[in-house]
């Protein structure tokens, strides 16, 4: 400490010496010659050629003027050295009070002797004197592995070890986390709230535009009827679909589910081809359907995507033997349907399954299929 110390006084008396023996000299400006230029040579700055001169910021210099300048007022490798010197006597700072603590550490830590009792281990040993196991075998020399001897005395450090200080210090850690996700949570919840509030708005305007289109159509209707369908909710394929697809056989719309769920069963357990629609007892998904219905006399579009778009939207919860469902059975969800099957009544649909495939009958309560229904068309009433 001495030494730096020492160091430290010669360089602040060399700092000095160089102020005292700062000289002002006269220099007359020549051609191609910048404040930096002339600072540069005569060892000082531009700020202190300014204040000398009175020369004030972006003002030109005339050639043959003559101007003050002090000499060896600017030494940036010097500093260099000060700081170097500065960050050394801070590590040796830091060093001596990281032993200070362990010194007063050690100091705290009284050693007892213990002998060995019958039933006693380490662990056991080091609990009662709030120590570690580690600390008890680098007192007494101690191996991995090595037996205790009964009467055997150990000299063993006293308090040095505290786990509930570290334990609280964690708790309150983990109370700070606990807050913010708490926090980040409710932010959420109030992002989804907004999206909320939002799709109602635009499903309150479609439902006018809706409520219009009906009122155009239904001039000829009574006026109790009317009133019913504009209570209900309308898609724009259950108000435009008799027009958009005549191909649909709505003269055998009192065709029995029965019959479809029927015919359907006879087809289990036949093979999965995907673009078959029946020839050969093989069927894809939306090919079963087609087979099945234009057998009882309705014609339903080939693909599965295209049959979500006709017929009559059936809720959930209305479901009966006959009606068609839809999924979408893409890996993450993306949002369209690719896979269709007949209902059959109790929870329980029929279809073309790829993934088994054959013609299957599967529960809608099973997790995939329940979390990735889309829609329910009805084709046939019963009579």
């Amino acid at each position: 400490m001495k030494k730096l110390y020492t160091l430290l006084l010669t360089l602040s008396l060399a700092a000095v010496t160089t102020h005292a023996a700062a000289k002002t000299v006269k220099h007359t400006i020549k051609n191609g010659e910048t404040l930096y230029t002339i600072a540069h040579k005569n060892h000082t700055t531009i700020e202190e050629v300014r204040k000398l001169n009175g020369l004030k910021k972006g003002e030109t210099l005339k050639l043959g003027r003559v101007l003050k300048v002090s000499q060896n007022t600017y030494f940036p490798d010097k500093k260099k050295n000060i700081v170097k010197v500065t960050k050394k006597s801070q590590k040796v700072k830091v060093a001596q009070k990281n032993k200070q603590k362990t010194i007063r550490i050690k100091k705290s830590a009284k050693i007892a002797k213990y002998t060995i009792k019958n039933g006693d281990t380490l662990f056991t040993i080091a609990h009662k004197h709030h120590t570690t196991i580690a600390e008890v075998k680098k007192a007494n020399g101690l191996k991995r592995g090595e037996r205790l001897k009964l009467g055997r005395v150990l000299k063993i450090p006293k308090n040095t070890y505290f786990p509930n200080k570290k334990k609280k210090v964690t708790a309150e850690i983990t109370k700070k986390k606990l807050k913010i996700a708490a926090v980040s949570k409710n932010k959420k919840k109030f992002l989804k709230a907004k999206k909320s509030v939002k799709k109602s708005v635009k499903n309150k305007r479609s439902n006018r535009i809706l409520r219009t289109a009906i009122n155009r159509h239904a001039i000829s209707m009574p006026s109790k009827r009317i009133k019913r369908r504009l209570r209900t909710k309308y898609t724009m394929d259950d108000i435009f679909f008799k027009a958009a697809q005549p191909n649909i056989g709505f003269s055998k719309m009192n065709a029995k589910p029965t019959k479809i769920t029927k015919l359907a069963k006879k087809k289990l357990g036949k093979r999965y081809v995907w673009g078959a629609t029946g020839s050969n007892n093989t069927f894809d998904c939306s090919g079963l359907t087609t087979y099945v219905y234009k057998k009882n006399g309705i014609n339903l579009p080939r693909r599965a995507i295209a049959q979500s778009k006709v017929g009559k939207r059936i809720a959930r919860s209305q479901l009966r033997p006959g009606d068609l469902i839809f999924f979408d059975t893409s890996k993450g969800h993306r949002g369209y349907v690719n896979h269709v099957g007949i209902y059959i009544g109790n929870g329980k649909f029929i279809h073309a399954s790829s993934a088994k495939k054959k013609v299957i009958i599967t529960s809608l309560s099973k997790p995939f299929y329940s979390h990735r229904f889309k829609v329910a068309r009805r084709f046939a009433s019963a009579s």
